[in-house]
């Protein structure tokens, strides 16, 4: 996967073993659970954003039938290349193309999360094997993060409405796949049959990163979300990358001071999990607090303090960037650097566009 190394067989988790599934199945406490009963009332464009995020991922929208006979299509280079220029058309940051890794399927889906009560028994084993991914990643905007703490009112409205976008976004490239004669289904926030961060990487967008199962894409960092296609039509994948995210990571830890929850681990070394490395995050303790925050609505902290993503765009902080993926000493001097000019901690008022209601928090 990139610059994680896989050291062993990696087994498909169930979707019921997601933070929010094992909240909503009393997992994590009586109060957590009561906290995401009433999440969805505490901010009202969040509310909108999750409603229209869930209301395209009923079957109809995610998938159908399939025109009987294909289409002639171009080579596999140029369909790919096809793809990825019909998503930025489509409003897309950044698409990708790779091979799906398998084990990235869920081993079966389980109830959504927050339409009343949850059955962790009541799941539906996934069968699909597409071969090939489509990502699809949308920024969350950043005049929007530079004026937000991170874990304020606006932090699940930012996160949704990516969500929301890159979703439609999937609908319609997996409609226009059928539409040419080959199977393809979309994964997003409202449905999902596999776990995204894997997939990502797979087709070249980021690697994984200190938070544990989150990528950290290279010109975006942190500040995006995302949804896949998968599908049979044949294409011309895209490799994963390492653009230095890994090493930066070791050395920076600023999302791990700055996380409210204490969820993001300070080791400098990842742990092994399910045959592959990954930062030992503690989903119970980000999950906890995303759910039950008392000061705002859900929480993107890590987005909003990575050095990678919390500032405008610049040569001086490309060339920052840059320098610090290939040194720990310039990963140190460039946190250093973003820690004296107060980058991913300030709080630009007059950027401020949206409305709270602190009582409803």
């Amino acid at each position: 996967m990139g610059s994680t190394k896989i050291v062993g067989p990696i087994e498909r988790i169930s979707e019921t073993e997601t933070g929010f599934a094992k909240a909503a199945r009393g997992i994590y406490g009586e109060q957590v659970l009561k906290s995401l009963i009433k999440l969805g009332g505490k901010h009202p464009l969040m509310s909108a954003l999750f409603t229209m995020s869930h209301s395209i991922g009923t079957p109809e929208f995610v998938d159908g039938p399939v025109r009987e006979d294909k289409l002639p299509l171009p080579p596999q280079d140029l369909l790919a290349s096809h793809i990825k220029d019909l998503g930025m058309f489509l409003g897309a940051s950044e698409v990708g193309v790779g091979l799906m890794p398998p084990h990235a399927f869920y081993s079966e889906k389980g109830p959504a999360v927050g339409h009343g009560p949850y059955n962790a028994l009541n799941v539906t084993p996934i069968t699909t094997t597409h071969k090939y991914a489509i990502g699809i990643i949308v920024d969350q905007s950043l005049p929007t993060v530079l004026s937000s703490t991170g874990f304020d009112g606006i932090s699940a409205s930012q996160s949704y409405m990516a969500y929301m976008n890159s979703g439609v976004i999937a609908c319609s490239i997996a409609a226009y796949i059928r539409n040419l004669g080959y199977s393809a289904r979309a994964h997003h926030c409202g449905n999902y049959q596999v776990v995204v961060p894997p997939v990502l990487v797979a087709c070249g967008l980021g690697e994984m990163t200190r938070t544990g199962e989150c990528v950290a894409h290279p010109r975006l960092g942190y500040r995006f979300k995302a949804a896949v296609v998968t599908t049979d039509m044949p294409m011309e994948p895209d490799k994963p990358i390492s653009f230095g995210a890994r090493e930066f990571c070791a050395t920076c830890k600023k999302c791990a001071d700055e996380c409210p929850s204490g969820a993001i681990s300070h080791d400098d070394n990842p742990i092994i999990h399910n045959g592959y490395e990954k930062w030992n995050t503690n989903v119970q303790k980000c999950t906890t607090f995303r759910i039950s925050n008392k000061n705002g609505a859900m929480c993107g902290r890590c987005m909003k303090v990575c050095p990678w993503n919390n500032k405008e765009e610049s040569w001086f902080h490309s060339m920052g960037v840059a320098a610090a993926s290939k040194s720990q000493l310039a990963s140190r001097l460039l946190k250093n650097i973003d820690d004296f000019f107060g980058y991913g901690t300030e709080v630009l008022e007059e950027n401020k566009w949206w409305l709270e209601w602190p009582e409803l928090f």
